[in-house]
C-alpha cells in the first residue's frame, strides 16, 4: 500500500505540472506561469474578436443591399446567396477546428484565415469602387427586367472575394474562443475562475462588434457607400489581426497532435471487429484501465480518462484477444480506455447540440420576419429621424453590452455562495435557462403580430415599431445564457487536442437552425395550403393577409417541447469523473485514487483465484 500511495503522490505531482508540459511559447518552448498566459493574454485574443465580428457582421447584415442593387442578381437569388455564405460560414468552423487541433495549432489556423479573409474583404471593396468590374448602374426596382445581371468575371471575382471572407471567418471562428480559453490553466485554481469570465468577456466583445456593426458600418454603407463599407470591414479585420499577433509573446499554445479523426475510428472499427466478444465486468481488465507509470499523461502528454459505464458496446475495443503466439495486436483492433472515452464523450454531446437548434430557428424569425414585421409598422422615433428595420437586431446586443457585465459582477458571485462552482451555475444549467427564455420570446412575437394585425385590419392603425422591441430584448436575454453556457460547455468537455474542433460544433448549430428556418417555412406554407385557395400562413408578401403570428404560435409551442426535451437529456449527461466540471485537478486526484485503489482490489481478487 505505500508504494500505491507513493505512485499516486507521484502522478498527482505530474498532474500539477501537466498543464505548462502541454503548452508552448512561440519558439516553441515550455511556458512560464509568471510569463505567459492568463487574462493578460486572453485579452490581444479578445480584441480579434471584437473587430473580426464587426467586419463580417457589416458585411452579413446588408450584404443582400449590395447583391440586389449592385450585381443586379434576382431577389430570390439574392436572398439564397446570403444565405448560403452565411450557412457556408458557420459549417466551415468545422474545417478550421480540424485544421487546428490536427496540424496548426489554433494561433496559426487564426493567423492564416485572418489573412484569407482579409484578403476577401479588400477584394470585395475594390471590386464596389471600380465601375468596370461591375455590371452597369441599373434601378433594380423600376428596371429590373433590363438591369445586366453580373456573369462571367464579374462574377467570378465576386463569388471569390465572398467564400474568401466565408472560409477565413469560419476557420476563425472556432480558434477564437478556444486559444483564448487555452491561456487559462485548469489547475490554477485562480485561473480556473476566470475561465468562466473569460467566456462571459468574449460574449461581450462579440455584443460589441455586433453592435457596431448594425449602427456606425451599416450607417457608413448606407451614407458612403457599399465600397467605403467593404473597405471599413477591412480596415476593423486588420486591426483585429494587430491585436492577434501583439499577443505573441505571451500566448500559450497547445501543439497539434495530429489527425483527430483516426484514433476516433479506430475505436469503432476494433468495436466492430471484436462484435462478438463479451465485456469483462471488472473494467480493470481493459487495456489502458491499469494504473501504469504515465497513468496521468500519456505518451502524447494528453490526460488519461477513467472508464465510464455508458455506451459498453464500445468497450469491446479494448478487449485484449489472447493467442498462444503472444503478439501485439493493431491500434486499430485494440484501443485504450481514454480513446474510448474520447468517443464516449463526442457521442454523449450530440444530443445536448441538436437541442439548441430550435433555438438557432428562433435567432432566423428574428433576422427576417421580425424585421419585415418593423417594415410594416410606423418606424418614426422622432420628428425627422426614422429608425431603419433592420437596425432593430441592434437591441439585444445594446442591452446585453450593460447586461453582461452586471452577470459576471453581481450573478456570478451570488450564485458561486449558493452552489460552490466557479462559474455560479453549471453550463448546462445556463443553456437550459436559455433555451426556456427563448419560448417566452416567441409568445411575446405573437401577442405583438396579433396586435399588429387586428389594428391594421379592424382599425386602419399602424402600431409604433418599438412594440416589437420586448421579442428582441426576451431573445437576447435567452442567447446570453444558452450561446455561453453552449460554448463554455463544448470546452470544457473536450479533452486535449479537440477543444477547438468541439467548439465548432456550436457555430454549426447555427447553421442547422438556419436551414431548420427554411424547411419549416415550406413546410408550413405546403400544410395550410393543401386544403384551401389560400397561399398558407407565410405564403403572401402581405404580413396583413399572412398568419404569422400562428407561425410564431408553432415556433413558441416547438421551443418548448425542445426544452422538456433538453431536460431529459441533461439530467441523462454525465461527466466524465477525469473531466469533472468542479474542481478539476482535486477531485481528478480523488478518482484516481478510488480507481486504482478499486482495480488493485480487482487484480488482487483475480490474483488470489489463480491456482
Amino acid at each position: 500500500m505505500d508504494d500505491m500511495e507513493k505512485t499516486i503522490r507521484k502522478h498527482k505531482g505530474e498532474s500539477m505540472a501537466m498543464s505548462v508540459e502541454t503548452s508552448v511559447d512561440w519558439r516553441g518552448r515550455p511556458c512560464k506561469s509568471n510569463k505567459h498566459g492568463g487574462m493578460t493574454a486572453a485579452v490581444f485574443v479578445l480584441g480579434l474578436q471584437a473587430f473580426e465580428m464587426m467586419a463580417i457582421a457589416a458585411v452579413g447584415n446588408n450584404l443582400i443591399t449590395y447583391v440586389f442593387n449592385d450585381m443586379h442578381f434576382p431577389l430570390s437569388k439574392s436572398a439564397n446567396i446570403v444565405t448560403n455564405f452565411i450557412g457556408t460560414v458557420f459549417l466551415l468552423s468545422l474545417l478550421g477546428g480540424f485544421l487546428s487541433d490536427s496540424y496548426l495549432g489554433s494561433f496559426w489556423t487564426m493567423l492564416i484565415f485572418g489573412f484569407v479573409e482579409l484578403s476577401g474583404f479588400i477584394l470585395l471593396s475594390v471590386q464596389a469602387h471600380l465601375p468596370q468590374l461591375k455590371p452597369p448602374h441599373c434601378n433594380m426596382v423600376l428596371e429590373g427586367d433590363n438591369c445586366l445581371e453580373a456573369k462571367g468575371y464579374k462574377a467570378l471575382i465576386f463569388f471569390l472575394a465572398l467564400y474568401l471572407v466565408a472560409l477565413g471567418s469560419g476557420c476563425l471562428k472556432p480558434n477564437i474562443i478556444s486559444h483564448g480559453a487555452d491561456q487559462f490553466r485548469k489547475d490554477d485554481s485562480k485561473q480556473s475562475k476566470n475561465l468562466s469570465s473569460y467566456f462571459n468577456a468574449a460574449y461581450f466583445a462579440f455584443c460589441m462588434g455586433e453592435l457596431v456593426a448594425l449602427t456606425v458600418l451599416v450607417w457608413v454603407q448606407t451614407h458612403s457607400g457599399m465600397d467605403v463599407g467593404f473597405g471599413v470591414s477591412a480596415a476593423a479585420m486588420a486591426m483585429g489581426l494587430i491585436s492577434l499577433i501583439s499577443g505573441t509573446l505571451v500566448y500559450m499554445n497547445k501543439p497539434s497532435r495530429g489527425s483527430i479523426f483516426t484514433p476516433i475510428t479506430q475505436v469503432f472499427v476494433a468495436a466492430i471487429t471484436k462484435r462478438k466478444q463479451i465485456c469483462p465486468s471488472n473494467s480493470g481488465m481493459l487495456h489502458g484501465s491499469q494504473l501504469p507509470e504515465s497513468a496521468l499523461v500519456s505518451s502524447s502528454n494528453v490526460r488519461n480518462l477513467l472508464h465510464t459505464e455508458k455506451f459498453r458496446f464500445l468497450d469491446k475495443a479494448c478487449i485484449k484477444v489472447q493467442d498462444q503466439m503472444q503478439t501485439s495486436e493493431s491500434p486499430w483492433r485494440l484501443c485504450t480506455v481514454t480513446q474510448v472515452e474520447q468517443v464516449k464523450i463526442i457521442i454523449s454531446v450530440v444530443p445536448i447540440f441538436a437541442c439548441t437548434i430550435i433555438f438557432n430557428t428562433i435567432l432566423a424569425q428574428l433576422q427576417t420576419f421580425s424585421v419585415q414585421q418593423g417594415s410594416s409598422m410606423n418606424t418614426k422615433l422622432i420628428k425627422g429621424f426614422q429608425i431603419p428595420p433592420a437596425s432593430l437586431q441592434s437591441i439585444p446586443y445594446l442591452m446585453l453590452i450593460f447586461l453582461v457585465p452586471l452577470y459576471e459582477t453581481v450573478f456570478v458571485p451570488v450564485a458561486r455562495k449558493i452552489t460552490g462552482r466557479d462559474s455560479g451555475i453549471s453550463p448546462l444549467q445556463r443553456i437550459g435557462i436559455g433555451l426556456f427564455v427563448a419560448t417566452l420570446s416567441m409568445v411575446s412575437a405573437a401577442l405583438v403580430e396579433r396586435k399588429r394585425r387586428n389594428s391594421a385590419l379592424d382599425s386602419n392603425k399602424i402600431l409604433s415599431i418599438f412594440w416589437i422591441a420586448p421579442q428582441f430584448l426576451i431573445f437576447g436575454l435567452s442567447e446570453m445564457f444558452t450561446a455561453v453556457g453552449l460554448i463554455e460547455f463544448f470546452y470544457k468537455q473536450s479533452v486535449e487536442g479537440m477543444q477547438s474542433f468541439l467548439t465548432a460544433m456550436t457555430y454549426c448549430s447555427y447553421s442547422f437552425g438556419f436551414f431548420l428556418s427554411s424547411l419549416l417555412v415550406s413546410l408550413v406554407n405546403r400544410i395550410t395550403s393543401g386544403h384551401s385557395s389560400t397561399r398558407g400562413w407565410l405564403g403572401d408578401n402581405d404580413l396583413n393577409k399572412d398568419r404569422l403570428d400562428l407561425f410564431y404560435w408553432l415556433l413558441a409551442a416547438l421551443s418548448l417541447i425542445n426544452f422538456f426535451n433538453y431536460l431529459f437529456w441533461s439530467r441523462w449527461y454525465s461527466y466524465n469523473p477525469s473531466l469533472s466540471p468542479t474542481s478539476q485537478h482535486d477531485s481528478y486526484a480523488e478518482d484516481l485514487e478510488n480507481h486504482s485503489l478499486n482495480s488493485s482490489k480487482h487484480i488482487a481478487a483475480h490474483d488470489n483465484n489463480i491456482p
